[in-house]
């Protein structure tokens, strides 16, 4: 079944943290650029205010783009190859497959109506560059919108020059009212009631704010940081620090200060008025990509001449002084915390100037270490949820640590142990493509044998395999075999056995898969070795039981995995379990019990945002529909899965020959019930659906009525 579809999103645009002045010039610009250029770049000094207008600008254009706005965040990226795979995160895209992240991208986007916002693009504007010009001609519907303090310099492109907000001439006399509209004078006004609620401005104070505005060039971020020093400060002795300060830097010139000198000046000043435990630990939180929170500042930040228990203090401070932004979202147990870009790059250049920068690197790379050791262990239990919302949480930081481990002299063997570390993560979560770029990288960086090695090498011929990429998950496992028989390592040659087993049945060779597999369950057990991936050992000798007709072996196998999974509390391996039990149910005929499970597992799998499992889930939820004689249900999710497969790349249903026949049985039946006019709009109506929405229907919800296009 093929075909497009008129499937509507939102985007992922993030809510307005603070008031938006109105730059109604600009965004009408931006507007009508939009509406007729691929690639837009808005492009200015670095605090005039792009990334607003941008997603303000993003915001009012989203209904032209039935297939969803998306930002993609750049400035935490290091690792220029990621630019791809970043993009294709930002999007949904879990592409399992072994195909390069861009022809992954162009596949997916080729038929849809998409805008993508490319934030921060100036460390990698030649990258950016190359992007649009292979996604723009193979994509027709896809805008791009670019903010970078430089043009990304390829051909086609469009430049908006964001400028300075205007400001007031504080010779000329003017109303309060009349200057209280000016926007540069209403964004000061909104800052400074965060810090002086009632604030406003009056006869007395509309020229001094005027002088202030126009001193710091109408740069946002400026005036923003000006603003919040009427904490401590009045307005005229604002106006006379600045007066001071660009009379120093000035040097006695009449000439006008450059805008980013201006910006400069205006940091320095707001460093300077920082405590030097505050200002220590604004360089110290440079080295985070992102956000942050308080247990990772405490222990990355804290030392020397911090005490641990001074961060929470230290931090307010910063907050209050609107150099550090508190991020309180809906989804996190705890305050996140982030430095705009700008102020990341002059912490960055302070703690260069230290000599500090390589030490807080090392300790931000422990930090991470020891995070995703911690999630390997904690992910089989009670806490996998936090432990999964934890990991993506901290994306950003955990590839910044990996890209120290890989590009530093000496800290290969770490790089290492943090990427296999995160198998969980590769392969519960979502992230099988990124885990294979991280693992290869570090198995070529670091080759001699050894402990770390051998895990990094069934950890990625793990994820080859999944990928389809047989041969190369062959060579790996085959030399993580020999590595641990050698030495002895029977734990490690386990791991060994089972990914061969699962090779083995990915590639259709059932008796030697179960072979191995239970030759690898049979030592795990041996040793007391349990966790998610041993468990998934379980659902694939279920499905070789069911193929084999041994139905009975099936459901206790199954039984046994649920139950193993139960008394530890486990989800995500439960879900699978549950899926091989559902799956073995069906064939037996036990519809209703195989509804059941299928749909506590469906339930399991969205919890983690395990996209894969997800729609292998709605794909069976679709079959047993249909020996249910519900045919439109059956068709409806059919319909879901199919717009859903080039999320996940590789081959719909694994390439499985089983799991195909009965996908096409089931089709077959229901166009042959419905005929095949009715077949397609009830098929049109599950690919319209979006990820969310196709879940919660093979749920039980009611499936809602058509949307109309917001074209």
């Amino acid at each position: 079944m093929s075909g497009t579809s008129s499937r509507q999103h939102d985007g992922n645009l993030p809510a307005e943290a603070t008031s938006f002045v109105d730059r109604r010039r600009e965004i009408s610009e931006a507007k009508r650029l939009l509406s007729t250029a691929r690639l837009l770049t808005l492009t200015g000094v670095g605090g005039v205010g792009k990334t607003r207008l941008a997603l303000r600008v993003a915001d009012r254009v989203g209904r032209a783009f039935t297939d969803g706005v998306w930002l993609v965040e750049l400035a935490a990226l290091q690792d220029r190859s990621l630019l791809e795979q970043t993009v294709a995160d930002a999007v949904g895209v879990r592409d399992r497959s072994a195909r390069s992240p861009l022809e992954v991208l162009v596949g997916y986007l080729r038929d849809k109506q998409v805008l993508l916002v490319l934030d921060n693009c100036e460390h990698l504007a030649d990258r950016c560059a190359g992007l649009a010009a292979e996604l723009l001609p193979a994509v027709p519907g896809l805008r791009i919108m670019a903010t970078s303090r430089h043009a990304l310099s390829t051909p086609g492109e469009h430049i908006l020059a964001v400028p300075p907000l205007p400001v007031p001439d504080p010779e000329l006399p003017s109303h309060p009212e009349k200057l209280a509209a000016n926007e540069a004078i209403r964004l000061f006004a909104e800052r400074a009631t965060a810090v002086r609620p009632g604030f406003e401005v009056t006869s007395d104070n509309h020229g001094t704010l005027a002088r202030i505005c126009r001193r710091l060039d109408g740069l946002p971020l400026a005036i923003e940081l000006a603003a919040a020093r009427l904490r401590e400060l009045t307005p005229e002795q604002i106006l006379h620090r600045l007066d001071d300060r660009f009379r120093l830097l000035r040097g006695g010139s009449q000439a006008v200060l450059p805008r980013h000198q201006t910006l400069r000046a205006v940091v320095d000043w707001s460093f300077e008025l920082c405590s030097p435990p505050e200002q220590t630990l604004w360089a110290r939180a440079s080295v985070f990509a992102g956000g942050f929170d308080l247990d990772a500042a405490e222990a990355v930040c804290s030392g020397n001449d911090i005490d641990r228990d001074q961060v929470l203090e230290l931090l307010a401070g910063l907050v209050d002084k609107s150099i550090l932004t508190r991020e309180d979202r809906g989804f996190a147990p705890r305050a996140q915390y982030r430095l705009l870009d700008t102020l990341r790059h002059y912490g960055r250049d302070t703690l260069r100037a230290a000599g500090q920068e390589a030490v807080l690197r090392q300790r931000h790379r422990d930090y991470y270490l020891r995070l995703a050791e911690r999630g390997a262990t904690e992910w089989f239990g009670p806490t996998q949820l936090e432990v999964a919302a934890r990991t993506r949480r901290e994306h950003a930081n955990l590839r910044l640590a990996l890209e120290f481990c890989l590009s530093t002299p000496g800290e290969s063997q770490t790089g290492l142990r943090l990427a296999g570390a995160l198998h969980f993560y590769w392969r519960g979560c979502g992230f099988v493509a990124e885990g294979r770029h991280w693992l290869d990288r570090a198995l070529a960086r670091d080759t001699e044998p050894s402990g770390a090695r051998a895990i990094a090498l069934w950890t990625n011929a793990h994820l080859a395999s999944l990928q389809g990429d047989l041969p190369a998950a062959t060579a790996m496992v085959e030399e993580c075999r020999a590595w641990a028989q050698a030495r002895g390592k029977i734990t490690t040659l386990a791991y060994a056995i089972l990914i061969q087993g699962t090779i083995s049945w990915f590639s259709g060779d059932l008796p030697r898969a179960q072979a191995l597999l239970e030759d690898a369950l049979a030592r795990f057990e041996a040793v007391g070795e349990l966790n998610s991936t041993v468990i998934t050992a379980y659902g694939v000798l279920v499905v070789i039981a069911v193929t084999h007709g041994d139905l009975a072996r099936a459901v206790t196998l199954g039984e046994h995995a649920r139950a193993l999974c139960e008394r530890h509390g486990e989800q995500w391996a439960r879900a699978n379990a549950l899926y091989a039990l559902s799956f073995a149910e069906w064939v037996h005929g036990a519809v209703a019990q195989a509804s059941a499970h299928a749909r506590e597992a469906l339930r399991g799998m969205h919890a983690v945002n395990d996209t894969y499992g997800a729609v292998m889930l709605l794909e069976l939820l679709a079959w047993i529909a249909g020996t249910a004689a519900e045919f439109k249900r059956a068709t409806v999710l059919l319909g879901a899965a199919h717009q859903i497969w080039p999320l996940v790349g590789g081959h719909p249903l694994a390439g499985s020959r089983h799991y195909l026949a009965a996908h096409d049985a089931c089709e077959r039946q229901a166009r042959r019930v419905l005929g095949d006019s009715a077949f397609e709009a009830v098929f049109r109506r599950g690919a319209d659906l979006s990820i969310d929405r196709a879940i919660a229907y093979a749920l039980g919800e009611p499936l809602s009525p058509p949307r109309q296009s917001r074209c």
